[in-house]
């Protein structure tokens, strides 16, 4: 539905219809006021970082920064699509061989060659040559828009490429670090987008509960979620992270052909790359069939969801990570050896900035940050025994307000876990 020109959002999640909810998520919201935004935003973290131009291969910020879209699964192991980003200037999109028009009428593009890939499988003997004249065009534009001797952010390439590239004077540093701190920042315009995400997959994960029943394979069920999102024009998923039963423990079990049983628990985790290249991840866990859960399955549950409605409080705009962990939900001792990674990590057109880690792990793998309004994060819980029969997966997706946080996913808890069923 469109008021005044502009898209309108489905805001009800559990649309039976699957056609009808692609529908709702018009192509509208796709503007050049959405791609214009993060290509400021990429510049603006450019020059605090004094980085004079970026050479992207991660094909999720070729996308975030200049809204094209090209096979992005292919492209995550080949370098074969690249976008050169000066912090003022043309950007130029290295496209793919006959790709070149995906490109056409994106204001964030102002021009388009053909991509040198500097890989083993199309350069072969030839890889140090390949190498060198992607450094030789890169430096031509460096110096062009940029100037000598300056920084040049670039992200995995070929080392050779790296080498040959800083050998002509420049300052080789990492892109990815300016890339993460504007992506951690939405725009309004990408928090229509999420919300849409977000509603689109929560459509899915209905199909794939109705899907649950004993006999069902885990592939079977788990297959639910893709189709709903491909049909909804989502892009794909990034794991597959749905289990069933002693499957559920450890977590980080793929789904597989194992068959559902009656009284098991069934945990997953979305990591949808849905409508819009951006990110729905949320975790639910439902108990097979018809029957009641055990005592243990409901105790794993309700701590689950303690954890993560604890930790979401904590959220503030203005506050540390280290204070957020300090003041963390204190894991049971003897679910403290599963415990799941981060607290809560950044959310966007992937998982990304910031990783807000237990207390315990801070020191040695953690760093600090503040939490700002604007940032979309998702607040994890994984509580299953050492050894332990079984596990429960719970994850909320959230929004950083300029007073709190706003819920973004709003898929119901099972209600016979928590034991809030009639």
């Amino acid at each position: 539905m469109h008021v005044g020109g502009r898209a309108v959002l489905p805001e009800q999640p559990y649309i039976g219809d699957v056609e009808a909810a692609a529908r709702a998520h018009s192509r509208e919201l796709d503007t050049p006021e959405l791609r214009l935004g993060r290509l400021r935003r990429l510049r603006m973290e450019m020059a605090r970082q004094d980085v004079a131009a970026v050479v992207l291969f991660d094909p999720v910020n070729v996308r975030y920064a200049t809204g094209a879209r090209n096979m992005q699964v292919f492209m995550a192991r080949n370098p074969a699509r690249y976008a050169f980003v000066p912090l003022e200037g043309p950007v130029v999109l290295f496209e793919f061989t006959g790709a070149h028009h995906l490109a056409d009428g994106l204001e964030t593009v102002d021009e388009v060659r053909p991509a040198t890939t500097v890989s083993a499988v199309a350069a072969d003997t030839h890889l140090d040559a390949r190498a060198a004249a992607w450094a030789a065009e890169i430096a031509d534009l460096v110096r062009c828009h940029c100037g000598e001797r300056v920084r040049v952010g670039v992200e995995r390439i070929f080392p050779g490429a790296a080498q040959d590239l800083a050998a002509k004077g420049f300052e080789i540093v990492d892109a990815q670090l300016p890339v993460e701190r504007a992506r951690a920042i939405k725009s309004e315009a990408e928090l229509a987008c999420i919300r849409a995400s977000v509603r689109a997959t929560e459509i899915g994960v209905r199909r794939l509960e109705q899907a649950i029943r004993p006999g069902a394979s885990e592939n079977e069920v788990w297959a639910e979620l893709h189709a709903a999102n491909v049909a909804q024009d989502g892009d794909y998923i990034e794991t597959r992270l749905f289990a069933s039963g002693p499957r559920t423990n450890p977590w980080f079990q793929e789904s597989s052909p194992r068959l559902l049983r009656d009284g098991e628990l069934v945990a997953l985790d979305t990591d949808v790359v849905g409508p819009y290249g951006y990110y729905s991840d949320f975790s639910r866990t439902f108990l097979c069939g018809d029957g009641k859960p055990t005592a243990e399955q409901r105790t794993m549950y309700r701590l689950a969801h303690e954890q993560i409605h604890h930790d979401m409080e904590l959220l503030v705009p203005g506050r540390s990570f280290r204070e957020v962990a300090e003041k963390a939900w204190q894991i049971p001792d003897r679910f403290a050896a599963n415990r799941y990674f981060v607290l809560a990590h950044g959310c966007g057109m992937t998982g990304e900035y910031p990783y807000i880690l237990h207390l315990r792990d801070l020191e040695a793998v953690g760093y600090d940050g503040i939490v700002q309004p604007n940032m979309t994060l998702c607040v994890e819980s994984y509580i299953g025994a050492e050894g332990g029969a079984e596990g429960v997966k719970l994850e909320e997706q959230i929004l950083i307000t300029e007073t709190g946080i706003e819920p973004l996913s709003r898929y119901p808890f099972d209600d016979r876990l928590l034991g809030t069923a009639g």
